[in-house]
């Protein structure tokens, strides 16, 4: 199918389902001044997202954990995991089609960074061992909210850290990798694994390690970002059926961060290119680290 005629009906398709959870939302003025913000937090999440390929979540689930803990809007733990999968949906398959769209007018090796066989090899790999771990977790093993919470905030950090240790380890002068090793294939299908089962319970994870493993590797930017936010965008996806099935999600909160996350996820690529790899590193690891030492203080 050609990439502009998937577009085309993605687009067609997201549109519809952002008017059924207008509907489902059931806003009233007063309402919708109040929630109005949110629409902001979408974006910014998104932009971060799909420019580094580290997962909305990372802003999302500290930013509603705030907003519940302040009284502002009162949503459970598991509510505030659901919302960020269904945001994602949007927003993550907004970045990835804006990713792919840009890339077909380059030229099949600058376009990827590395081989087109090898982009999909990365995604392929990943996928494969993410999805069964993601939905095992969901349907098989229960976790008090709570501590899926402070797991996230403790994982969070870790991946934060992890990040800008590698910044601090860049040399700007070193060649960029342009070649697949079969030994990264196999560490990416380990990730794989580890990132469905950390996604199912924090809507991230997947997306940061894949991205943090790529950037590490010293791989070009468009490699890191761009196989990191198809492959979140394909575990949101099929996570969220779940959280449909049994989650009371908070439709008015998803009604305005949604439309924010399809404009992130628009102009995240160009912001990733604006910043860099380097600055970009550097700035998804301190709002990473930051946004949850506050929490874990908070708390």
């Amino acid at each position: 199918m050609p990439l502009r005629l998937l577009t085309l009906i993605v687009a067609t398709l997201l549109g519809t389902a952002l008017l059924a959870i207008w509907w489902q939302a059931d806003l009233t003025w007063a309402r919708a001044v109040q929630f109005f913000p949110v629409l902001f937090v979408g974006i910014g999440g998104a932009t971060i997202a799909n420019a580094s390929g580290v997962g909305g979540g990372v802003v999302f689930v500290p930013v509603f954990d705030y907003f519940n803990s302040a009284g502002i809007v009162p949503v459970t733990a598991t509510q505030i995991v659901a919302t960020s999968f269904l945001i994602q949906c949007f927003g993550m398959t907004t970045g990835s089609l804006t990713w792919l769209n840009k890339m077909r007018h380059q030229g099949p090796q600058p376009a990827t960074g590395i081989a087109t066989r090898d982009f999909w090899q990365i995604i392929c790999w990943v996928v494969a061992g993410c999805l069964p771990a993601l939905l095992a977790t969901q349907y098989i093993f229960a976790f008090t909210p709570a501590d899926v919470l402070f797991w996230f905030k403790s994982l969070s950090i870790c991946l934060g850290c992890a990040l800008l240790m590698s910044v601090w380890r860049d040399n700007p002068n070193k060649r960029p990798r342009y070649s697949l090793a079969q030994i990264d294939l196999l560490v990416l299908a380990a990730l794989g694994v580890i990132g469905g089962f950390a996604t199912a319970l924090f809507s991230v994870g997947v997306g940061e390690l894949v991205a943090l493993y790529l950037f590490i590797r010293n791989y070009p930017l468009v490699t890191c970002a761009a196989t990191a936010v198809i492959i979140t965008a394909i575990t949101v996806l099929t996570g969220l059926v779940y959280h449909l099935l049994h989650t009371d999600i908070p439709w008015q909160l998803a009604a305005f961060a949604i439309p924010g996350a399809v404009i992130g996820g628009y102009i995240a690529r160009g912001f990733a290119y604006f910043l860099g790899p380097h600055r970009l590193k550097i700035l998804a690891g301190l709002w990473i680290v930051g946004s949850s030492v506050y929490l874990l203080a908070a708390h």
